[in-house]
């Protein structure tokens, strides 16, 4: 999972899903796992 200061680039990717957990914003990738983030 990468830490990243914007999420923007990796919410536009298909199958991208931006979840907020425990007050910090995640995007999970169902098709590619490799575009997990979390914003910091």
């Amino acid at each position: 999972m990468k830490v990243r200061a914007s999420l923007r680039s990796l919410k536009d990717k298909p199958g991208a899903k931006v979840v907020r957990r425990r007050g910090r914003t995640f995007v999970i990738n169902k098709l590619n796992p490799r575009w997990k983030a979390r914003q910091n």
